[in-house]
């Protein structure tokens, strides 16, 4: 039987998840402190181990406003700035990026914002997939955006 009082402590909160180390295994949650709000029971990110895992990201300031409506590169950008932050909080950049996931509600917007990936990823190209969705979490979000990335040893 493990004593887990031996790996948290007596006093560790198992309702309130922080870094923490299991043998080998790290996991750290990761929220950017001027970020929106989170709309239900999630975090920026999730660091485990060399990996990283970016909650979708929609563009809504701190307010939970949204941000460019009705212009999905203007969306895209935040985003994308956004999401960089959130990297950078971990230790890594764009080029770290394995894997994007991007929600669109409308797939003809791939067009529009293909060139504002290549500025943010320069030459690095993540596995990447692209889906169409009827509706993002509120009304006017016109684009999601969720990766996952490798962090690099220092």
């Amino acid at each position: 039987m493990v004593d887990w009082e031996s790996y948290f402590g007596s006093s560790r909160n198992l309702d309130q998840p922080s870094t923490h180390l299991l043998g080998l295994k790290m996991r750290q949650e990761i929220s950017l402190p001027d970020g929106s709000q989170a709309l239900s029971h999630y975090t920026d990110a999730v660091r485990f181990n060399d990996l990283l895992f970016i909650s979708g990201v929609v563009a809504l300031d701190a307010a939970n406003n949204i941000v460019a409506p009705g212009d999905v590169v203007g969306q895209a950008d935040f985003i994308l700035a956004t999401m960089g932050k959130i990297l950078a909080l971990a230790g890594a950049g764009f080029a770290d990026v394995l894997r994007v996931t991007v929600y669109l509600r409308n797939v003809e917007d791939r067009t529009l914002i293909n060139g504002l990936r290549q500025q943010y990823f320069g030459v690095a190209r993540p596995a990447s997939t692209l889906i169409e969705v009827s509706a993002l979490a509120l009304p006017g979000l016109l684009i999601e955006i969720e990766a996952v990335a490798g962090i690099p040893q220092t």
